[in-house]
This record gives structure tokens, C-alpha cells and sequence, in this order.
């Protein structure tokens, strides 16, 4: 069995900047669960798991248009200190929910001074390029009710 849509796919995985910097992996816990072809994991990864089979490695290098976009300047503001009413301590790292005329939007604050708080409204990864390295574990075929809703569930069924 390969990797096609509507195909549940465990996998161990390892996710590097490029500077070699670990980003994030799977050593020492579960394999990660995804539906393929539901946009469950970014689209460059998805992309180069197409076709591939239970045992099979596999190392991508994905450009930021296939991860998690190129960064958007517009969603990098400068704003008041008043807009974070009842905070007293504001710290860069920080992570808040604005309300956008999209609807809401995670931000982090990069910049604090004085009345002035800048925020970023991108996504953590944006920009970077990213360097996967892939072990498939196992593929089966989703279900009916993983595929009415559009993602894996995970042993013992839905879980969300």
C-alpha cells in the first residue's frame, strides 16, 4: 500500500531550520498521525510523502510557499500598550489572540517599549525554509467517518 489520498499515514519525523537547528520531532513519542490529501500537514511534506510505503525514509527540503508561507509584512504591527488593558506585564514572546476583520489572529509580541508594543501576526515558521526527515510507519485506509471529517483519529477512534 502507498501513500494516496484519503490514506492514514503514521511516521516518525524530524523537522530542521537550516541552520540544523531542531525544530520539532517525534523521537520518543508516538508516530504522528495524518490524513493524506486533507491538508492535515503542510502541503510540500504531503507532496513529497506522495506514493511512498510503509519502511520508506524520506528527506525533503521544503520552501517556505510549501511550509508555512513567505513573511507578511502587514502582519507586523506596532501598537499601544492600552490595547493590552489589564496586562501589567508585557514581555517579547508573549502570545495573545487579536481580533482582525478576518476574525481572530494569533499574535506574538517581538518588541516592547515604552507605549509601543509590536506584535507579529505570522505564522512562528513563516519564512523558513525546512528540512524533513521522514520514516513511514504504516499506512492504512482512512475510514468513513476520518474522511467525513477531514483528519485521522487516533486509536479508539475520535479523539477531539
Amino acid at each position: 500500500m502507498t501513500i494516496t489520498k484519503d490514506k492514514v499515514v503514521s511516521m516518525h519525523y524530524t523537522v530542521k531550520n537550516t541552520s540544523g537547528d531542531v525544530i520539532d520531532t517525534s523521537e520518543g513519542r508516538d508516530p504522528l498521525m495524518y490524513m493524506q490529501g486533507h491538508r492535515n500537514i503542510i502541503p510540500g511534506l504531503e507532496n513529497a510523502l506522495e506514493g511512498k510505503a510503509a519502511g520508506d525514509k524520506v528527506e525533503a527540503t521544503i520552501e517556505p510557499a510549501q511550509a508555512y508561507g513567505e513573511v507578511v509584512e502587514e502582519l507586523i504591527q506596532e501598537v499601544p500598550r492600552s490595547a493590552f488593558e489589564g496586562v501589567e506585564t508585557l514581555e517579547v514572546g508573549m502570545n495573545f489572540q487579536a481580533q482582525s476583520e478576518q476574525g481572530p489572529v494569533n499574535v506574538v509580541i517581538t518588541k516592547v517599549e515604552d507605549d509601543k508594543v509590536t506584535v507579529d501576526g505570522n505564522h512562528p515558521l513563516a519564512g523558513q525554509t525546512l528540512e524533513f526527515n521522514v520514516e513511514v510507519v504504516e499506512i492504512r485506509d482512512a475510514t468513513e467517518e476520518e474522511i467525513a471529517h477531514g483528519h485521522a483519529h487516533g486509536v479508539g477512534g475520535h479523539q477531539h
